[in-house]
């Protein structure tokens, strides 16, 4: 039996100190893929990478009606200004931490192992899913391919979070 796709609305977070919406290849690669594959494009935002900005945007998608996903890319590195796990993770209420361990898995293909540098992650907060990669167009575009592309796609078997976000509130 095939399943139908069901569409998600899906925010896109771009955390930079330098990106604007002119020159944001990540965001734009993020909002490519994802409106591609049938989804929309529920919000876009840039914020410097400062936690309580991150946060604060994060929040309000949290408690919007019309964001089922979250996206973020940028501020997962090691450097003193990069805190999107720093921002993000006390937000959550459930940690996915099979997101990171295979994003580096996928990534170590590619670049070695400059991918233990990523601190990725992804998890679920009030019910919506919130995935944070890092700010390359390359890395934005793996993990969208090899992992988010299926998972986000309720016909994909035997299972997927799309299928599971009616149930993210359950108690």
């Amino acid at each position: 039996m095939t399943k139908e796709f069901l569409p998600l609305s899906i925010s896109v977070l771009t955390i930079s100190d330098t990106r604007t919406l002119e020159n944001d290849t990540a965001g734009d690669a993020l909002i490519s893929r994802l409106t591609q594959a049938g989804h929309k494009l529920a919000e876009r935002a840039i914020t410097p990478d400062s936690i309580y900005r991150i946060r604060a945007v994060v929040s309000n998608w949290l408690v919007d009606d019309k964001t089922q996903v979250i996206l973020t890319t940028g501020g997962t590195g090691v450097t003193g200004r990069d805190g999107t796990p720093e921002a993000i993770t006390p937000l959550l209420d459930k940690e996915l931490v099979g997101f990171g361990e295979l994003f580096r898995a996928i990534s170590y293909q590619r670049i070695g192992s400059s991918s233990m540098q990523s601190r990725c992650l992804a998890g679920v907060a009030n019910g919506k899913y919130i995935f944070c990669v890092p700010g390359s167009v390359d890395a934005c575009e793996t993990a969208w391919d090899h992992l988010l592309l299926t998972q986000l796609d309720a016909r994909t078997m035997p299972c997927n979070f799309a299928k599971l976000v009616p149930r993210l509130t359950e108690r």
